[in-house]
């Protein structure tokens, strides 16, 4: 099965966040004692960027990130990655730089599945993933401080023209209640936004749940081998989102019912 296309109910979605966590301090050489530490983005990017050597940008990765922006150009470089290599792999940034822990466990299961599909899981013993975000750091560190220096010319250039200061004044004021209203519009719509997502999430595992006792069923001895345990485990493990496995399911209940049925009759 491709490890791009692997359904929720592969085994890789069951690896636990020690695991996970392990995996990713003893590839990268880093010391991430929670799942949420890797939401900017950078880890996924460096992962990618061992088992394809020179596709990822590194000079333009921050491992510093801290705020929603930079981990979403982070996840920005990562989709320009996976449009190279042809990787379907839809991300949910907005929630992954939230550090939402779910979400961030399953993105990163789905990742080491996949770097253990490629060239059998062997990886390039001559990179050094230190090295890597030592170089990348340097490099950012010397940009960052050529802006600054740049910057601070801007500010100490003398002005060329002065405000008149009390209608400058009355502008600041309109300007500054102008934005308070939209601030406190925008808090509404992100507070409904959070609750309609907050609602998804809990429907999404309440489904999540039905389908893994589901699957928990089928594995029982005595049902597994029963026509119908394998017409449902075929719905289960479908790998493919946009085609439905209904019809193939049904066709195998079908088959099995009518050899049973002729089995019937020539007894």
């Amino acid at each position: 099965m491709s490890a791009v296309n692997i359904g929720m109910m592969d085994s890789a979605y069951f690896v636990g966040r020690n695991e996970i966590l392990s995996w990713i301090n003893a590839t990268l050489q880093l010391s991430l004692s929670r799942i949420e530490e890797a939401a900017s983005g950078a880890v996924q990017c460096q992962m990618m960027d061992m088992v394809h050597p020179g596709v990822v940008p590194m000079h333009k990765v921050n491992f510093d990130a801290k705020s929603e922006y930079d981990m979403i150009q982070n996840y920005k470089l990562l989709q320009e990655v996976f449009n190279k290599l042809k990787i379907e792999k839809h991300m949910e940034v907005n929630k992954l730089v939230k550090g939402r822990p779910l979400d961030n466990l399953e993105f990163l299961q789905w990742l080491k599945r996949y770097c253990e599909s490629v060239n059998g899981g062997i990886t390039n013993e001559n990179y050094n993933p230190v090295e890597r975000r030592t170089k990348v750091g340097k490099e950012r560190s010397l940009r960052g401080s050529h802006k600054s220096f740049k910057s601070l010319q801007a500010n100490n250039l003398p002005s060329r023209g002065s405000t008149d200061g009390p209608k400058q004044g009355k502008a600041m004021a309109f300007y500054a209640e102008h934005s308070a209203e939209q601030i406190q519009e925008l808090s509404e719509k992100i507070a409904d936004l959070k609750l309609s997502v907050d609602n998804m999430e809990k429907e999404r595992d309440f489904y999540f749940t039905k389908l893994r006792d589901i699957e928990i069923l089928c594995q029982r001895p005595e049902l597994e081998h029963l026509p119908m345990t394998t017409a449902i485990r075929k719905i289960l493990y479908a790998s493919d989102a946009r085609e439905s496995s209904l019809g193939e399911a049904e066709e195998l209940v079908s088959s099995l019912v009518d050899d049973g049925a002729e089995a019937e009759e020539t007894q």
